[in-house]
């Protein structure tokens, strides 16, 4: 069996189904289900043996004692975050509880399981930690992209917490021996993906006749990888990973946000038209920028492929076309995620 924390989100649940597609190994599911946390993302798996769910925080240290020496897990894979930038920056303590003193409780509780075991299981145990590229800072547009050397450089609360995880995580190898992986990715779309951040809002707010906001002059570059593409890098990155290594995980798809939106506008016009006929890119319209909006992010996942093999199997074209066909089909999901305090939270956010 493993432990997959924060199973019931966007990436987490993802690579969940994934997951019990190839195996039949089991996944004891924590998750503490907040609002990005959600059990419609887990429906086909009602039922199914192999997928144990518990409702639980990684800052409870009792209970993640009690799962561990329990269900005796071969790994831990730490998906659990607090994890939009516009969230962090109007709440930033959420993202100090979760991202920073919940990964310090979840490591505490490894260690000690992974200090009971014996032999082999103790040799084949691994902690593996999701992070994200948002640690490594802003890019300047000539700049090279960020490889696993890069100097920590975090400038939002989000991504200060996540910095501060990984450090917690490396400390605990370098100090402890706890045999730790980490991953750093790019920005994931794909299915369940939760619609606060920009490919799902804009599906969705353009579908619903409201406006798709951009921020700034829309020019913030990402890098973007398939949320299955990122769940295929995580199980190579466990099975082969070398002990203590990070590895970044990227879709070698750098694109401006206003190139994202007019690509999302296109398709739709195509697979949904407007009942009027008109092109959805008549609904984008730009607001104020967030404050300290990073310009530029960009992976460099050349280890990954080096070391490992992993290359990303969706182009850019692919996997956005399949994410806007998933949504498409899967709107009765989407009207259950918006709840009142969503719409609350889009309409103070892009007011």
């Amino acid at each position: 069996m493993i432990l997959v924390t924060g199973g019931a989100g966007f990436i987490g649940a993802n690579f969940v189904l994934d997951w019990l597609a190839q195996t039949d190994e089991p996944v004891l599911n924590l998750d503490k289900l907040t609002y990005a946390g959600n059990l419609e993302n887990l429906a086909t798996l009602q039922g199914d043996p192999r997928h144990v769910f518990v409702r639980g925080d990684i800052a409870d240290g009792a209970l993640l004692q009690r799962l561990l020496a329990e269900h005796r897990p071969r790994a831990v894979l730490n998906f659990a975050a607090e994890s939009h930038v516009d969230r962090s920056i109007h709440g930033p303590e959420d993202f100090i509880q979760t991202n920073i003193v919940g990964t310090f409780r979840l490591l505490e509780a490894v260690r000690a399981y992974w200090g009971s075991l014996e032999g082999e299981a103790k040799a084949a145990f691994r902690f593996l930690h999701v992070s994200t590229d948002e640690v490594y800072g802003s890019l300047a547009p000539a700049e090279p992209a960020f490889t696993e050397q890069h100097r920590y450089e975090p400038n939002s609360p989000y991504s200060a917490s996540k910095a501060a995880s990984d450090h917690l995580v490396r400390a605990y190898h370098h100090t402890y021996g706890l045999p730790v992986l980490t991953t750093n990715c790019s920005n994931n779309y794909g299915p369940f993906h939760f619609p606060e951040k920009l490919i799902p809002l804009m599906i969705v707010n353009a579908l619903a006749g409201k406006p798709l906001p951009v921020y700034g002059d829309g020019m913030q570059i990402r890098d973007w990888l398939y949320v299955k593409d990122h769940c295929s890098a995580i199980r190579r990155v466990l099975a082969a990973g070398r002990l203590g290594e990070v590895y970044n995980v990227g879709g070698w798809n750098e694109k401006p946000n206003i190139e994202i939106v007019l690509t999302l506008c296109a398709l739709l016009d195509e697979l949904r038209p407007r009942p009027d006929g008109k092109s959805y890119r008549e609904q984008i319209s730009y607001v104020k920028d967030r404050p300290g909006h990073d310009r530029r992010y960009a992976i460099d996942a050349r280890k990954l492929e080096q070391e490992l093999g992993w290359k990303p199997a969706e182009t850019f074209e692919t996997g956005i076309r399949k994410t806007v066909l998933w949504y498409l089909d899967h709107q009765e999901w989407v009207a259950h995620v918006q709840s009142g305090a969503y719409r609350d939270w889009v309409s103070k956010q892009y007011a």
